[in-house]
């Protein structure tokens, strides 16, 4: 068995215990989702995507979406936005308000609201914006290196110091459309702007979600990568990480197996299944994974609930729970019937008397 592919990673200064990520997901990965995730394996976490013009207009429900889970021990916050300077901004304000040890870049969603400002996708289209966005993203990590101080936020968190300038990362997509593939064009703004890692989804912001991903895109990528760094000689590795069509352990098995990449970000693969990175890194270091219980699936639903509940309220956690709960519950005998019932929970009691055969 060939246990290297589950292994130690370094993003910048940040040494991380293993390779096996939880993708930035909007509407999805808030502190309750990723505190689930943490304790069934995830050895890094991403915020979902944080605007840079709300971050700088000083809305507040950005500010919720950054906050650090309590078992996180290293997160990264994922901003977006198409203009430099305001971009540079975001980051100052992330590094004034959390102390996240790392701030991804967005540079490949595919949403029409998003592009439209510059942003997500729209940046792997523009290199040149590309480069100028990293480069002042960087350039404002740099400079904020005093020291930050986060207040805990339950009982049995602890508050955390960092002194240490954080590393910018990015995430692109293969290209616009299929008949404009930019990936490699990115990727070398990045490296050439600073950045400390690259992810990348190879499907085209055309593609949306749809199709399949292209690993052959992502191979060539950690190549590309690879050499740069032999010629350059920028005493420096900047780690390649791979996302897409992971919705089982085996899958995250042949992506780092067919790709060289660095690590795996899991992302509608976890959606409900947070036990992907428990197994996945029992498949890679065991060669084997045993099936979670219906039961097991269920009260792993429930501290996501309750968390939900402390972070915001009863009324919005139980409302989002449909979604989650209808993940959770796929697989389930009888799971329909759970599901019809599901859409019209309100309460946290109402999902006990929901499931009381599996709490």
């Amino acid at each position: 068995m060939d246990t290297q592919l589950y292994h130690p990673v370094k993003i910048g200064n940040v040494e991380l215990k293993g390779n096996l990520f939880l993708a930035p997901v909007a509407g999805y990965s808030d502190a309750a989702f990723r505190s689930v995730c943490i304790e069934n394996g995830a050895c890094f976490t991403y915020t979902e995507m944080v605007s840079a013009e709300a971050l700088v207009r000083k809305n507040l429900k950005t500010e919720i979406l950054m906050r650090r889970a309590c078992n996180e021990k290293a997160y990264s916050v994922q901003i977006f936005g198409g203009e430099p300077e305001i971009m540079a901004e975001a980051a100052h304000i992330v590094l004034e308000k959390t102390n996240c040890e790392v701030i991804d870049i967005n540079c490949g969603c595919p949403v029409p609201k998003i592009i439209k400002t510059g942003a997500g996708s729209a940046l792997t289209r523009d290199p040149d914006r590309l480069f100028k966005v990293v480069e002042a993203v960087v350039k404002a990590c740099k400079e904020h290196t005093s020291t930050v101080v986060e207040p805990a936020v339950a009982e049995h968190c602890r508050s955390i110091e960092t002194t240490a300038a954080v590393p910018v990362t990015v995430k692109i997509r293969s290209g616009w459309e299929q008949k404009l593939m930019t990936w490699r064009e990115a990727a070398q703004a990045a490296l050439d702007a600073g950045v400390s890692a690259i992810t990348i989804h190879p499907r085209t912001r055309a593609q949306g979600y749809e199709g399949h991903s292209d690993w052959e895109i992502m191979r060539q990528l950690v190549e590309m990568v690879r050499d740069w760094e032999s010629h350059t000689g920028a005493g420096r590795h900047v780690p390649v990480f791979g996302s897409g069509d992971l919705f089982k352990p085996e899958d995250a098995k042949r992506m780092l197996e067919q790709t060289g990449a660095d690590a795996v970000m899991f992302a509608r693969g976890a959606m409900g299944n947070p036990f992907i990175f428990r197994d996945t890194t029992s498949l890679l270091t065991q060669g084997h994974y045993e099936s979670v219980s219906a039961e097991e699936r269920i009260k792993t639903g429930f501290a996501e609930l309750e968390r939900l509940v402390k972070e915001t309220s009863e009324e919005h956690a139980c409302l989002e729970m449909r979604k989650r709960f209808h993940a959770y519950s796929k697989g389930i005998q009888n799971g329909g019937i759970l599901r019809n019932q599901i859409v019209h929970a309100s309460s946290v009691q109402e999902y006990r008397d929901i499931f009381k055969d599996y709490i």
